[in-house]
């Protein structure tokens, strides 16, 4: 090696951390890091509180999105909406499908440090099957001949017979045996301090303020990086907004009129980024089935004729969304695209009317049969201008056929505890939140109608009695496919609900914030991934351990 050579080696390395230096600095003061960072918060508002964070009670979506960051199921969905494995590492399907054998994970641990066994899953299926247990969920776990604990970490279930959404069923959340075999689920302290296996822990929780999550820097699959979740409750959307605009919240949803003319500032688009995803759902207006007036079907279906839905969808949701025509969405292969919205037409609904004896007697303008007038009254939840003005809307349009209707606007657990699980109401403007399998026993069976059970509009029809529990009991998704067709075309027939709109998902999010990669799924399916680099953190001092 010559002298050049020698000195040549001495200086390139320090040239090349001279460099590596630089490049370092930029980034920093660009806001960018090198390597995913650990830290900070995301505060996410919303305009109802959670009720129960017991997974198996959990029955609204608040709740369910706190649970889903604590609790842990067997299986899970991942970006392609493809089962995957969660606390059970793989299984086995036998017997043409009547027997699955879960092998869980080894070496994890609840967040009190408790081993995870077998145990605990046996346990969590026998508080479902409970008669005393006022679960949603019971449906699905029913249809288990048996639950076997082989051993601390295999888990074997027989069905009775084929049950096609048997797998994904055991997304449920599992619970801890240790903490809950001596408690009433219905009124343990665990429902509102929480410990489950996720890659969140229970922190605080303030009723009608907040709720604080810490991370789990010993979750199995890797410790999250941010470091904590501030979920706010703000019971009004406008407030919610004007906190995103104050930078007092990193996420939330936003109304159709903030996405479209709001959020189209210099300052929304330097400290925002916004999302337009197709929503698993849809919004109903729905009956109580008891209630004398909605009894009649052809009553149901002039109501139907009298609403405009394209009208909502026009103007509520200034285009942002699509008509409803019954249980499944567009995007789930179980939707049936051969049945078609009813027409919009007011001279029909009131021909149908007239024809089930309901006229204007006595010439006030309202319709009247045997000395009932046809008047009632929705009830929607506080905080969503969305639901209140659809239910204007729907209230106007009504009018103009002689019905008179009430709106009553309720703060978001009363209206749950209160109004709906009670049935205390004659209709209500609500949503439904779907799962991607598309069995929907729980919602339409008639064997669902008890307190807390979600059929309580008090649905029964034999016929789709029978196509709900044929579509479970077969994996040929062709033939369940067809049932799902016909329990769509009847439910749209017989109008349990007006079925009005399924609205686009739309939601704002800090730009701060790193890791975000929308897929099928939605944005949320890989949050122990995002991140925020360390120059543009908020929350070190204010969320540190």
């Amino acid at each position: 090696m010559t002298k050049t050579e020698f000195r040549d080696s001495l200086i390139m390395p320090n040239k090349l951390q001279l460099l590596i230096g630089i490049l370092t600095a930029f980034f920093i003061l660009r806001g960018i890091s090198l390597a995913q960072d650990y830290g900070d918060a995301l505060v996410s508002g919303s305009i109802g509180d959670a009720r129960n964070l017991i997974p198996i009670l959990a029955s609204d979506s608040a709740s369910a999105e706190i649970c889903g960051m604590i609790f842990n199921g067997l299986v899970k969905y991942d970006k392609d909406i493809n089962l995957t494995g969660d606390l059970a590492e793989s299984w086995e399907i036998k017997d043409a499908g009547l027997t699955i054998i879960f092998h869980l994970r080894k070496g994890i641990r609840w967040q009190d440090g408790t081993p995870f066994t077998a145990q605990d899953v046996k346990f969590t299926y026998q508080k479902l099957i409970d008669p005393l247990v006022r679960t949603p969920y019971s449906g699905d776990f029913k249809e288990v001949r048996s639950l076997e604990v082989i051993d601390e970490d295999t888990v074997k279930v027989t069905y009775k017979e084929p049950f096609s959404p048997g797998l994904s069923s055991w997304g449920m959340g599992i619970l801890p045996k240790h903490l809950l075999e001596k408690e009433d689920l219905h009124s343990a302290k665990f429902s509102r301090s929480p410990v489950g296996t996720g890659p969140y822990k229970f922190k605080t929780w303030r009723s009608q303020e907040k709720i604080e999550l810490v991370s789990n820097k010993d979750y199995f699959e890797k410790a999250p990086y941010i470091s904590r979740y501030i979920y706010r409750i703000i019971p009004d959307e406008s407030t919610i907004f004007l906190e995103l605009q104050a930078q007092g919240l990193d996420s939330s949803g936003l109304s159709p009129l903030q996405y479209q003319r709001q959020t189209d500032t210099a300052f929304f688009k330097e400290n925002y980024r916004k999302f337009r995803l197709e929503s698993f759902g849809y919004t109903y207006l729905g009956y109580n089935l008891s209630h004398p007036l909605f009894q009649d079907l052809r009553v149901r279906q002039a109501l139907n004729y009298a609403v405009d839905k394209n009208e909502i969808i026009k103007t509520v949701l200034l285009g942002l969304g699509k008509v409803c025509t019954g249980p499944f969405v567009p995007e789930s292969w179980a939707y049936n695209k051969e049945v078609k919205e009813s027409e919009f037409s007011p001279l029909r609904a009131r021909e149908i009317l007239s024809q089930r004896g309901w006229a204007d007697h006595n010439n006030d303008g309202i319709l009247d049969k045997d000395g009932r007038r046809f008047e009632f009254t929705i009830l929607t939840n506080q905080g969503n201008l969305e639901r209140q003005r659809a239910a204007e809307i729907i209230q106007a349009r009504l009018k103009d056929i002689g019905i008179k209707v009430k709106i009553k606007v309720v703060e978001w657990s009363v209206f749950l505890t209160e109004f709906i699980d009670k049935r205390r109401f004659e209709a209500v403007l609500l949503g439904w939140s779907l799962g991607r399998e598309p069995d929907c026993y729980d919602i339409w069976h008639s064997s669902k109608t008890k307190e807390g059970e979600f059929n309580f509009a008090g649905y029964a029809n034999p016929e789709v009695d029978r196509l709900l529990e044929e579509a479970r009991k077969t994996f040929d998704q062709a033939k369940r496919k067809e049932a799902y067709g016909k329990i769509h075309h009847l439910l749209y027939e017989e109008q349990p609900y007006m079925f009005l709109y399924i609205p686009d998902s739309l939601t704002a999010l800090s730009s701060r914030f790193q890791g975000i990669k929308p897929e099928p799924i939605g944005i949320g399916y890989n949050f122990i991934d995002w991140w925020v680099p360390k120059a543009k953190q908020k929350y070190k001092a204010v969320f540190q351990e």
